[in-house]
C-alpha cells in the first residue's frame, strides 16, 4: 500500500518522556505502523552513556578497540558505521539528519535540548511531572488516561494509529526543506 502523504522532506518527530513511560514501545509501534503503510522510516536515538553496538570479540569490535575511529561493516543485507568520538565532538542532530536521506519519516529519541517537535509520552505510574510546560516543542501528550488541565492535544497511548495520524496530519512535524 502506498502512503497517502509523501513529504518533500522527511517528517521529523521526537518522543519525549521519563524512563518507564513507554517511549520505546510507542516508537516501535509507530515504526511498524508507518512501515506497513509504505513509508521509509529512520530513527536517531541519543544514548547517554558509552555503549557498544557491535559484539565483543567480533572483527568490528576488535578494530575499534585497536584504535580505529571509523569502522564500516557491510554485507549483502546491511551496513553499520561506527565512529568513535573520544577526541572529537559528536555529530550534531542536524549532521545526523543529513545522513537520513531518502526517508519519509525520521523519529528522534533523546536530544531533549534540540528544537525537534515532540510528542510527550506520559504515565502517572512514573510519578514524574509533565515535560510540556518547559518545552515549547512538545505538541501533544500521549497517555493511557485522560489528563485534566492539559492544554495540549491529548492522544491515546494505546492507539498508535491515532498518534500516527496526528503526526501525518497535524502539520507540526514538517521538516524544513
Amino acid at each position: 500500500m502506498a502512503p497517502s502523504y509523501v513529504p518533500a522532506a522527511p517528517l521529523l518527530f521526537g518522543l519525549a518522556g521519563w524512563s518507564g513511560s513507554g517511549k520505546t514501545t510507542l516508537g516501535v509501534e509507530l515504526i511498524s505502523y508507518f512501515t506497513q503503510a509504505g513509508y521509509r522510516v529512520g530513527t536517531i536515538k541519543h544514548a547517554h552513556h558509552e555503549f557498544d553496538a557491535d559484539i565483543e570479540g567480533k572483527d568490528s569490535w576488535r578494530h575499534r578497540k585497536a584504535g580505529a575511529v571509523n569502522v564500516i561493516v557491510s554485507s549483502d543485507m546491511r551496513t553499520a558505521h561506527f565512529t568513535e568520538h573520544a577526541e572529537t565532538a559528536p555529530p550534531s542532530l542536524e549532521e545526523l539528519l543529513e545522513r537520513s536521506q531518502g526517508l519519509d519519516i525520521v523519529m528522534v529519541e533523546g536530544f531533549k535540548k534540540e528544537p525537534v517537535p515532540k510528542i510527550e509520552v506520559w504515565r502517572a505510574e512514573t510519578q514524574k511531572p509533565f515535560l510540556y510546560p518547559d518545552d515549547a516543542e512538545i505538541k501533544a501528550v500521549a497517555s493511557p488516561e485522560a489528563l485534566a488541565d492539559c492544554p495540549l492535544p491529548q492522544l491515546d497511548l494505546n492507539n498508535p494509529q491515532q498518534i500516527a495520524a496526528y503526526i501525518l496530519e497535524s502539520g507540526h512535524f514538517k521538516r524544513p526543506v
